[in-house]
């Protein structure tokens, strides 16, 4: 039990890498906030992460808005008493060229990913502190490789990247770590996808050097495991690629 007993925040938790990623912390041993809005799905995985043992908490919010952060902060500590882990997984973006990406397309981006990263560190800052805790912020090999069509979602994740390293910095003194995870996996969107451009996606498929997409529990939840636990008590700043060796850094 690599978590026993801690406290992640998981936003985007009850679907896709989220749920993935909120299934391999229940399962070893953490109790786990979801932020989402879908009621569905998060009244689901309540029901089955209570049933692995541990407790859970469902939170419809639109983790945008800066007053929004501070709530959630305050309902987790409410039933929890403490926060561990911040893991700011959820994010909406538009694909478009870069000359038909409206500002509203970035305007989105940035509010479900650069900003609600920014508004809920913000308000977990102190709680991490106190636990000596962890933030887990994700990245995008299509915003390192700068892949078209991009441009709104690229930005805001080299934005949240840049974030991150310079958090790190500070807050290393404190005990707090923040890493990024730069994922590839299959969600419903990348099968929908499959089904309607089958030929682009077998083409995403032979780039990847190993010839799959990850698991969102046992490829992108376990990452999130190590970089959540003391197992990676001597990293932070750095961006773990989990994406079959689709982007490799230097």
């Amino acid at each position: 039990m690599l978590l026993e007993n801690k406290v992640a925040i998981i936003t985007g938790g009850a679907g896709g890498i989220g749920a993935g990623i909120s299934r391999a912390l229940a399962a070893e041993g953490a109790n786990i906030a979801i932020i989402d809005l879908n009621e569905e799905k998060g009244a689901e995985l309540v029901k089955e992460l209570e049933g692995v043992g541990v407790q859970a908490l469902f939170l419809k919010k639109d983790i945008s808005l800066e007053e929004n952060a501070k709530e959630i902060r305050a309902a987790v500590i409410k039933k929890f008493g403490k926060i561990d882990v911040l893991i700011n997984n959820a994010h909406a973006s538009r694909q478009a060229a870069f000359m038909e990406t409206t500002n509203e397309m970035f305007e989105l981006s940035f509010k479900t990913g650069f900003l609600a990263t920014l508004f809920l560190m913000r308000a977990c800052y102190e709680d991490l502190k106190a636990t000596k805790g962890a933030v887990i912020n994700f990245g995008s090999g299509s915003a390192m490789k700068g892949m078209e069509t991009q441009a709104s979602y690229a930005a805001s994740k080299e934005a949240i990247r840049g974030l991150s390293r310079v958090v790190a910095n500070e807050w290393a003194p404190e005990g707090i770590r923040v890493n990024i995870i730069s994922p590839i996996a299959e969600t419903e969107g990348v099968k929908d996808w499959k089904e309607k451009f089958p030929a682009e996606f077998e083409a995403m498929i032979d780039r990847i050097p190993l010839k799959r997409l990850g698991d969102p529990q046992k490829d992108i939840g376990q990452a999130a495991v190590f970089l959540a636990s003391d197992m990676s008590s001597f990293m932070t700043g750095q961006t773990l690629m989990v994406d079959g060796g689709s982007i490799q850094l230097y």
